[in-house]
């Protein structure tokens, strides 16, 4: 590959523009572009992928420690167990001799990881809905404290230890998967708190992963350059216009996305694909429609037990919208 592909920029680009956008991991994004549209060797795509990451991660995870949004005994448990895992996954792939059968591996494993990608895609949305749509109204989760966080170090090795295998075999994991975790073992965590301390313990993940790829001669530095200056900008374009742009609609395209390219990468034919991707565009969105009007009907009846407005202001008795509880049957 050349050391500077005009159409791996654009394509860095615009998945750089997703990424800024949606806060999606380039991960799953960034492998199956240079799988399917630039055709480019599984193992091939996995490793520049991880070397562009190497680069691309520490310049968010600086900031967030400037800020002080990052657990860092989460931090320290989670790479006590992804370190090695990401590092001796690679070798141990290496060392099986498995030949022709590693591409089908890796297609297999990066299949699996796309589609747990989605499904965790899925849920992070859903969870915001259930947070923002509380009784406090849109935004304004119910808070009467700040809970502790109480480190537990044996499941977060192990989580650890997953999301490092997943990020060494697909580059997919390192957001996707331990973001998901972390938001269900720890719902009290901040938004800020949970992006922070995923970035940084992304670092010495992605690092590990890479390091063990290029030992092993996997890595296209040519492709990964070429990532690298069209990500870059483009991240930072999709974070000016996020603000602005329909994140929902965009995230349930790739969710879509997502699980067609999974289920592509496992092996299904195209018409199985496009029928998949049909499905969930007419289906996924109808069960999401139901989904909101669902929670927004549970929001609105806690409001009216509760006597607030939208804001999580006492409202006055007798005020439109609002009336008082009624005495208990």
């Amino acid at each position: 590959m050349d050391f500077f592909n005009p159409a791996m920029l654009l394509g860095g680009l615009c998945v750089g523009v997703i990424v800024g956008l949606t806060g999606m991991g380039g991960g799953a994004l960034m492998t199956p572009m240079l799988v399917f549209l630039f055709k480019i060797d599984p193992l091939v795509a996995v490793a520049s992928d991880l070397v562009t990451s190497l680069f691309m991660k520490p310049a968010g995870a600086i900031v967030h420690l400037r800020r002080g949004t990052v657990n860092l005994k989460l931090v320290l448990w989670l790479t006590v167990g992804s370190v090695p895992a990401a590092f001796g996954g690679v070798m141990a792939l290496r060392a099986l001799h498995l030949g022709e059968t590693t591409n089908t591996v890796m297609s297999y494993a990066l299949g699996i990881a796309l589609l747990v990608a989605a499904a965790g895609l899925i849920y992070r949305a859903w969870r915001q809905l259930v947070i923002n749509r509380s009784a406090w109204g849109e935004g304004r989760p119910v808070r009467t404290a700040t809970p502790q966080i109480v480190v537990r170090p044996v499941p977060i090795v192990i989580l650890g230890m997953v999301a490092g295998l997943f990020v060494g075999l697909t580059s997919v994991g390192s957001g996707s998967i331990i973001v998901v975790v972390l938001l269900m073992m720890f719902p009290a965590l901040k938004a800020s708190q949970l992006v922070g301390t995923d970035l940084v313990q992304a670092v010495p993940l992605v690092a590990a992963a890479a390091a063990a790829h290029v030992i092993n001669g996997d890595a296209d530095f040519g492709i990964a350059f070429s990532l690298l200056i069209g990500a870059v900008p483009g991240a930072v374009i999709g974070a000016q216009i996020s603000s602005r742009a329909p994140g929902g609609i965009v995230r349930r395209a790739l969710a879509i996305l997502l699980v067609c390219s999974g289920i592509k990468m496992l092996g299904a034919p195209t018409l199985i694909v496009l029928v998949a991707a049909g499905v969930m565009l007419v289906l996924g969105n109808l069960a999401w429609f139901w989904v909101v009007r669902r929670a927004n009907r549970k929001a609105e009846q806690r409001r009216v037990e509760l006597g607030v407005d939208q804001n999580g202001r006492r409202a006055p008795v007798g005020a439109e919208g609002f009336e008082p509880p009624g005495p208990s049957l």
